[in-house]
């Protein structure tokens, strides 16, 4: 467009709005306060609208793109998603993690599998198991610490110490001692829990179904069978209005025929969806 065409469409928007949204000044144009107030909102209307766009183009190059906790993602999910990509070779897929909720409002993911009660306006959520905890150390610091019993845990580091994991657990153990506020390590994901654990130092609150290949392997052990499973569970989620879409379709028939393969590896209930 020419310089004049530009003026005459800066005219008719400020005509509209009924407010200056430049300034004028010696051959210079620059934002009116108005305008600057106005430019957040614009500019995020205006990458709402290139992330529409750039969605339609994914869903027409059959990209695949979900979106994971950094748990689920780093261990269960990578270890298998190669299988998928061999099921369905025309299907491009893009993982990300993240321990934040995914605002589908903003475009770009297609998918992801979160935590939750499965209740999620204008969404499909799709039961996929339910969250089940136990502690799982290494070899070698459970023989140095002489576990047997789950009493014996109250004596041990463990990462996360005052997380109300270990309370539901040891409730799930019959060992109704209240746990005394004490120092310890946090880490953010159970990718880092398992690093540290295999370095020998601490047992942790882990899921065993993502650490299926590690415990039978014996890198890891879970020393006591009993698992805490605090109500809530795994979902497959997207948006309402794109049930049938074939990517997110075929992601989910695959997901479901991989978990049925670690049905015998865990208890009923962790596959019963809670009510």
């Amino acid at each position: 467009m020419t310089q004049a065409a530009i003026s005459y469409q800066i005219r008719q928007l400020e005509d509209r709005v009924g407010k200056p949204l430049f300034v004028r000044e010696k051959g210079r144009v620059r934002l009116s306060d108005n305008g600057r107030r106005l430019l957040p909102a614009v500019s995020s209307g205006f990458a709402a609208i290139a992330d529409a766009f750039d969605a339609l183009r994914e869903e027409d190059e059959d990209v695949l793109s979900v979106n994971t906790s950094v748990s689920v993602g780093g261990t269960w999910l990578s270890s298998r998603i190669g299988r998928f990509q061999l099921r369905h070779p025309d299907l491009a897929v893009k993982i990300s993690l993240d321990n934040e909720l995914v605002d589908f409002g903003l475009g770009g993911v297609d998918a992801t599998i979160r935590a939750g009660y499965g209740k999620w306006d204008t969404l499909r959520a799709d039961f996929l198991f339910r969250q089940h905890y136990a502690p799982i150390c290494a070899p070698a610091f459970l023989e140095a610490n002489e576990i047997s019993r789950p009493e014996d845990l109250l004596k041990v580091e463990r990462l996360g110490p005052n997380d109300s994991l270990w309370t539901g657990w040891f409730g799930a153990a019959g060992v109704g001692t209240p746990l005394p506020p004490r120092r310890g390590i946090v880490l953010d994901s159970q990718l880092q829990e398992a690093t540290t654990l295999q370095s020998g130092f601490g047992i942790a609150m882990m899921t065993p179904l993502y650490w299926r290949a590690d415990l039978e392997s014996g890198r890891l052990v879970q020393p006591f069978e009993t698992l805490y499973l605090p109500g809530n569970a795994q979902w497959l989620v997207h948006p309402a209005g794109r049930v049938g879409v074939r990517k997110i379709e075929r992601f989910r028939e695959w997901l479901h025929a991989e978990l049925a393969a670690d049905h015998a590896f865990l208890p009923a209930e962790v596959w019963e969806e809670p009510q």
